[in-house]
């Protein structure tokens, strides 16, 4: 007699053999339903989030800071430098860099815009500033100059501290803030 035909044998005679055999197949089919129920919604969470962060890297909806919060602001107005001319477009990069300055109680001291700009950088303007702020101010001037409309861009940073030392820092940083803006041209 073969193994073959002994357990179906077994199997047909002993209907213990039989009932454990047939909750065993219930059993494993229940678990791997189980299982593939698991993985398909913790799939479609993936998807979810995943979907939700390419809206928010596309600008579609802003991210809240704190769940449901709504005193994230987006700014207005438009992406590029306005101006019928790069001068005109020249004079709006300086004036807004000039305004955030003076709005986080900085002054000043020179700047200087270059219209020709690098030429891999082709429909940039840039500009140089050098100014004076307070250290507390300085990272809210960065932000508000990056984050807000027309898109800014910080080139380069160079920060020189107080000569009067006190320990107090209660004398102004000096920088020398290099900025650049694109401006779509003549419209």
């Amino acid at each position: 007699m073969s193994a073959y035909a002994a357990a179906r044998k077994a199997i047909t005679t002993s209907p213990i053999v039989s009932t454990a055999i047939y909750v065993g197949l219930l059993a494993a089919l229940l678990f791997i339903i189980v299982t593939s129920t698991v993985d398909v919604l913790d799939q479609r969470s993936q998807v979810a989030s995943a979907s939700a962060m390419l809206e928010q890297l596309e600008g579609r909806r802003p991210a809240a800071a704190h769940g449901a919060s709504s005193d994230v602001t987006i700014p207005s107005g438009s992406a590029y430098l306005e101006g019928a001319t790069v001068t005109i477009a020249g004079a709006t990069l300086l004036q807004r860099v000039a305004g955030a300055v003076v709005k986080f109680g900085g002054n000043v001291l020179s700047t200087q815009l270059d219209l020709q700009g690098a030429p891999s950088r082709t429909g940039f303007l840039s500009m140089i500033a050098s100014c004076e702020i307070e250290q507390p101010q300085l990272q809210q001037l960065l932000y508000d100059l990056e984050a807000g409309m027309p898109f800014l861009f910080i080139d380069q940073l160079e920060v020189q501290t107080p000569l009067t030392a006190s320990g107090s820092g209660s004398g102004k940083l000096r920088i020398l803030l290099a900025v650049s803006g694109q401006w779509r041209g003549a419209k």
